[in-house]
Order: C-alpha cells, then structure tokens, then sequence
C-alpha cells in the first residue's frame, strides 16, 4: 500500500472520512505474520471531535487473514474486526495529560498525530493489535485433540519425596 499521508488536524477540524481496500501482502509486519500473504483488509478513518472537544478519529479495520493454528500447524482464517477511537494530541507530553484525564471506563485510546500522519500504518498496527497470540482452530480437523490415557495416573511431587524419605 503506498503511504496515505494525512494532516491528522486538520482531517479531524473537518470532518473528512477516508475508506478503502487494502491487501494483506501491501501491509509488511500483517504479511510477516500471514501463513501466504493473501486476504483483504478493509478500512474506514473518520475525523472529528469528542465532547470535550479533542481531535479525534474513528477507525474500523474489518478483512480474512490466513494463520497458523498453533495446535495442528495447518492454515487457519482469522476475521479481524475492530473498531478504535484515537484521541490526538499534539506531542507525547500532551498525550499523557490527555491520557491521564481519561475516564477508566472511556474506550478511547490517546496517539500523538500530526501534519505528516501516515494512515497506512495506522490500518497496519490495528489489524495487527486484533490477532491473537496464539491463533487456534476451534476444532482441528482430522487431528483430533488427545486427552492424556486415563490409566496414567499423574505422580504427586511430594509422593516422590516421601518414598526418598524411606
């Protein structure tokens, strides 16, 4: 994806929306962690102001990664879905004010933006901070999960030390 740049300011004081299609093998750091680089992810920023006034942007992140399940090591499709809210602020001391002034329970997130905001990165670290450590089919097909046999019997530690004792 070539780089979008924004004046993240100015896009929030008027209002702009952006929204468009990228693919997984455009985006490095998402491709990296892909099994085969294909998939599509769609993107939607739209610029405004909270209550209290600060520039803020709207971004959903919706598409079909391909991963590896990290139980039968075979390809699995994993649908990102997330929606964030941005807070901006102008540099990082403004952004630990603002971060400090937050509610608890307020879902926004605080970025420092800026007259040369690349978007593309943004979509990237999103659609990254939704996959999951360690990606699992919910069921593994033709790998059944294998419980342990139930005739071994598990082995306390301190019935180990006990027959040290004797």
């Amino acid at each position: 994806m070539n780089a979008l740049v924004i004046d993240a300011f100015e896009f929030c004081r008027l209002k702009e929306r952006l929204e468009g299609e990228t693919l997984v093998a455009d985006l490095p750091r998402l491709a990296k962690e892909s099994v085969d680089r294909s998939g599509r992810i769609m993107w939607s920023l739209q610029g405004g102001t909270n209550s209290e006034g600060h520039a803020q942007l709207i971004l959903d992140v919706s598409g079909t990664v391909r991963l590896l399940c990290q139980r039968c090591l075979t390809p699995l499709d994993f649908n990102i879905a997330s929606k964030s809210m941005l807070l901006l602020a102008k540099d990082e001391a403004s952004a630990d004010e603002l971060d400090a002034s937050l509610d608890d329970d307020d879902a926004s997130e605080v970025i420092v933006g800026s007259k040369a905001f690349n978007v593309a990165d943004l979509i990237e670290d999103e659609a990254l901070l939704a996959l999951p450590q360690a990606p699992k089919h919910e069921a593994c097909s033709g790998q059944p999960i294998q419980n342990a046999p139930e005739e071994m019997e598990k082995v306390s530690p301190f019935a180990v030390l006990k027959k040290l004792r004797q």
